[in-house]
């Protein structure tokens, strides 16, 4: 095999090859250093499996040599020049060997050596790596509160992958789905994880080298809780609020800054916090909408805004360590007003996000980085409001906050997937920017121009000539040929969501023209996944979701030209296509996530399936009975 033609996901720091072939015994010894704990010899025994199902032949694993049979394969723990998480893979005649620092080192040795045999069999090239990461904590978040929650076996399979492409940190963004004692008014109908859960994915994690943080937002986003009369005490406005967008939210969604707020948080964080053996926890408080429009409007005037959010900032600060941890929050507020920055405490670390390409990463970085304050850079997959996802924004705006984020020197990468307005994305449109952020969060200079579409092929779906990628992510791109953006969103959600009304403002400036090439794109990429064989065990259920996501951007595209066509709508093929939709999506989501949430998700369809069979009755009205 020539080396052009090795992928890797993350592409090492640094690969040299050498000129022979060298024939592995996979099936022989791999030796590994005494005195690490069991851990990792979990770690080694499921690396011995992942093996085996790649290669068809399973190592033995030992802790000594035989003077009889020399080893294929020998972990070395060594101090050297290598850095914590770092490690040097050599392939040599006479076997290979993988030094590392410490026992994370080896774990992301080992799995760089599994994506090269995965490719290569027992006939290896010759070469030498030299890797260590540029972030040493590389994170995924994943939003379980906006109606999708995942099944367990779900979140085990996500974590083995993310422990391949050497992502070390993991968060569920929690709201309302932990089922808190006490508060089942909040989550009943939720589907929402026990502490038990918790438990075993900690313990899931920990195994894989994998820091589960514990998030739990602490300020605003509260309207899941909010909404209940029992809540109403604890609200900044109980009775609702006018949002950014000078729309009225029924319900209130930030707490008051006031010590029963305080006590309130101070009993979640008592029984969810212990249920995590991470040291770190995400507190949230991003988008106080509402602040100074209720109970804090005295304090506000008298004040400002931006004081009242960090002075309760600080109090929730000093609670979360009370309980032992170090926290992080969002830093969108405060970047409002960057002097703020400076009076943040050096124990607390701002996360900044932005999931635009344009985002001013650059700015953002630097106020944190003058102020001392520690800080993460938090892109995101651009999948979620979009159906299809937006590739070239996701790309671009994950590679900009990891640019930008090694230059001012932040701690971490966090790339978050949301799910705004019904969560009706499936896992595998915000697959590419997961991806995408472990490769260059892990090194930003030896990834800049990873062939993506191949390294998911093989390291995702299972083979080389899989074929799925490339569509995935060419689907990402058809919402630029209408020729209108959305911020956080694509033309095909707005047109499949938007009340009618409102379809006329949404349309404005596209053309029919424009939405029938794009009809015409999806159909290219449709036969081509049509000719994908995906190999990874969950194959078949990803051409179905991602099959699904684009018929929902056609029927948007659909319903838009309907809406701009000078005659009368046919709106009776609409009705049965969304009607079948709506029935395959609640099928489609039940396979990887918990059935709370789900009516909720797809009542947006319903929403649009009554106007449908509304104006059915409009156009043919049932005649009135006789007298």
């Amino acid at each position: 095999m020539h080396s052009d033609s090795l992928h890797f996901l993350p592409r090492p720091r640094d690969v040299r090859f050498g000129h022979g072939i060298v024939d592995l015994d996979l099936a022989g010894t791999v030796v590994i250093p005494d005195g690490l704990d069991a851990r990792f010899s979990r770690a080694v025994a499921r690396w011995t499996e992942a093996l085996a199902r790649e290669t068809g032949r399973r190592p033995r694993v030992a802790a000594g040599i035989s003077d009889r049979q020399a080893p294929w394969l020998r972990l070395i723990l060594t101090g050297g020049d290598l850095p914590s998480q770092g490690y040097r893979l050599q392939i040599a005649s006479d076997g290979a060997i993988l030094e590392a620092p410490d026992a994370i080192g080896l774990f992301q040795g080992l799995q760089t050596l599994l994506q090269l045999l995965r490719q290569t069999g027992p006939r290896v090239p010759e070469l030498t790596i030299g890797d260590h990461p540029d972030f040493p904590n590389r994170g995924y978040m994943i939003d379980v509160s906006r109606c999708k929650v995942p099944r367990m076996a779900t979140l085990y399979a996500l974590v083995d992958r993310l422990a391949e492409w050497k992502i070390n940190q993991l968060q569920l963004y929690i709201e309302h789905t932990f089922a808190f004692s006490g508060h089942e008014v909040v989550w009943g109908e939720a589907s929402p994880f026990t502490a038990e859960e918790i438990l075993a994915l900690d313990a899931y994690c920990h195994d894989r080298y994998i820091e589960l943080v514990p998030n739990l937002n602490s300020f605003g986003h509260l309207e899941r809780w909010l909404r209940h009369p029992e809540y109403y005490p604890l609200a900044e406005s109980p009775g609702g609020f006018i949002d950014p967008w000078n729309k009225k939210r029924p319900f209130g969604s930030t707490l008051k800054p006031n010590d029963a707020s305080l006590a309130f948080l101070d009993a979640l964080y008592r029984e969810y916090l212990p249920n995590f053996s991470s040291r770190n926890v995400n507190i949230g408080c991003d988008e106080t909408w509402e602040l100074g429009q209720g109970w804090s409007r005295p304090l506000v005037e008298e004040k400002g805004t931006a004081r009242v959010y960090l002075d309760f900032l600080l109090k929730i600060h000093r609670l979360a360590e009370s309980h032992g941890r170090r926290v992080q929050f969002w830093g969108d507020i405060v970047l409002k007003q960057p002097e703020l920055v400076r009076e943040l405490p050096r124990s607390i670390t701002g996360m900044i996000w932005g999931y635009e390409a344009d985002h001013p990463y650059e700015d953002n970085c630097r106020a944190f980085q003058e102020a001392g304050i520690p800080f993460y850079v938090v892109p995101g997959t651009s999948s979620w409001k979009t159906l299809t996802g937006r590739t070239d924004n996701a790309l671009a705006a994950i590679q900009s906050a990891a640019i930008n984020g090694l230059r001012f020197g932040a701690q971490g990468l966090l790339v978050t997937e949301w799910g705004d307005a019904g969560h009706h994305q499936f896992p595998a449109i915000g697959l590419p920017g997961i991806a995408w952020a472990a490769a260059v969060a892990w090194c930003v200079d030896s990834n800049r121009d990873l062939p993506l579409a191949a390294a998911l092929d093989i390291h995702r779906f299972g083979s080389p000539d899989a074929g799925l990628a490339v569509p995935l992510l060419d689907l990402g791109r058809v919402h630029r040929l209408t020729g209108k953006t959305f911020p956080q969103s694509t033309l095909f959600h707005q047109l499949l969501f938007t009340p009618g009304p409102d379809l006329g403002e949404t349309l404005e400036g596209v053309s029919p023209e424009a939405l029938r090439t794009c009809l015409e794109k999806l159909d290219e990429i449709e036969s081509a996944l049509k000719a994908a064989y995906p190999r990874c065990g969950d194959g078949p259920l990803l051409l179905r979701e991602i099959a699904l996501n684009l018929r929902m951007a056609r029927h948007g595209i659909r319903r838009g030209l309907a809406h701009l066509s000078s005659g009368t709508p046919e709106w009776r093929p609409l009705h049965r296509d969304l009607r079948e939709i709506t029935g395959t999506f609640e099928a489609l989501w039940l396979a990887r996530a918990r059935p709370g949430g789900l009516h909720e998700s797809s009542g947006y369809l319903r929403a649009i399936t009554a106007e449908y069979r509304d104006a059915l009755i409009a156009e043919d009205p049932p005649e009135e009975p006789g007298l």
